[in-house]
């Protein structure tokens, strides 16, 4: 089942990603300078096409972004398109800038100039498929000129999961996407690591923060910090030996000066399905978009949410799409 059908059934409601993209043949080709860049494209974009994103994790071969689009597309208002324009061009060539001139003019008087210009902004707005188009698009520009190459920077379309937008489910995985660094050997903490959405909270930026926030339903920084640390030492701490298992003292540790809920969840279950698993949630979620799907399609296809193997104390998680390989993580 493709990304766009699955983005489909989620429009009427709230809807949260996890989209994943990789670099062409998966060679290590973004280094500390590409991922700082890339870090800063991934705010503006985000800010520009009005998506909010909950945190991420930024690799030599690939990214992962958990991203909130809104309930319904926001009409902004002119000078809030003008506002989000300059904060994807700062600095505007010299024939932006003249043609933004005669756009201003135009908005005063709503010319066909401005409303054809208002429609092609919007068209890039609300969207996941438009922000990881025009985010991968704006880096692959910035890196091949850099590097002095050409030609296409990613393997192919981005992958994405359609997630359960509260509880333990989102919890799990904003988690997997920050331990990422651990599992990748960068990074013994996920506060150590730059590039991911929980290390930038923790170094203060109020975006990541808010995002983490979001996560754990709540407006304190202290309180969501709290909880999702014990999440994240929790989900780490019991991987399976070689995967970047985090050790299980370091999340006693944790537990002990940080955490003030012990969260004695085991988290036992194939990393693919954060990639691959097309819908995770519920049983009821996977079934609501499910329905959905089949509705718009006219298909009858005889397939039902499938349980998360050796998934335990987790409640009912389901996936969309069952997996055959065995696990990796």
């Amino acid at each position: 089942m493709r990304h766009a059908r699955i983005k489909v059934a989620a429009a009427d409601g709230e809807a949260v990603y996890h989209c994943i993209t990789r670099t062409v043949n998966g060679e290590y080709l973004i280094d500390d300078v590409g991922k700082e860049v890339l870090r800063k494209q991934l705010w503006q974009v985000a800010d520009y096409c009005g998506v909010e994103v909950l945190t991420y994790a930024l690799l030599t071969n690939h990214f992962h972004v958990l991203l909130r689009v809104p309930h319904v597309k926001e009409i902004p208002t002119d000078a809030e398109l003008l506002r989000r324009y300059a904060v994807l061009y700062p600095k505007p060539t010299q024939y932006q800038m003249a043609r933004l001139d005669v756009i201003k003019a135009q908005l005063k008087t709503n010319g066909p100039e401005a409303e054809a210009w208002r429609k092609q902004q919007l068209a890039l707005m609300g969207d996941v498929s438009q922000f990881m188009k025009l985010l991968k698009q704006r880096f692959s520009v910035w890196y091949n000129k850099s590097h002095q190459r050409y030609g296409t920077l990613w393997a192919e379309r981005f992958k994405s999961v359609l997630v359960e937008p509260q509880g333990r489910v989102i919890e799990t995985m904003a988690a997997y996407i920050d331990l990422n660094c651990v599992r990748a050997g960068l990074a013994e903490d996920p506060k150590d690591y730059r590039f991911c959405g929980y290390g930038e909270a923790v170094g203060g930026n109020a975006k990541a923060r808010a995002g983490l926030q979001a996560i754990r339903g709540t407006s304190d920084w202290s309180t969501a910090q709290c909880g999702y640390r014990e999440v994240l030492f929790g989900t780490g701490a019991f991987q399976k030996p070689g995967q970047g298992a985090i050790p299980l003292e370091q999340f006693k540790q944790v537990l002990k000066t940080g955490g003030k809920l012990p969260l004695a969840t085991v988290l036992r279950c194939r990393v693919r399905y954060f990639t691959d698993g097309a819908v995770l949630g519920t049983q009821a979620f996977v079934a609501t978009h499910l329905a959905a799907y089949r509705l718009k399609t006219g298909r009858r296809q005889r397939t039902a949410p499938r349980p998360l193997p050796g998934v335990t104390e987790w409640g009912e998680l389901a996936t969309l799409r069952g997996l055959r390989r065995d696990p990796v993580g």
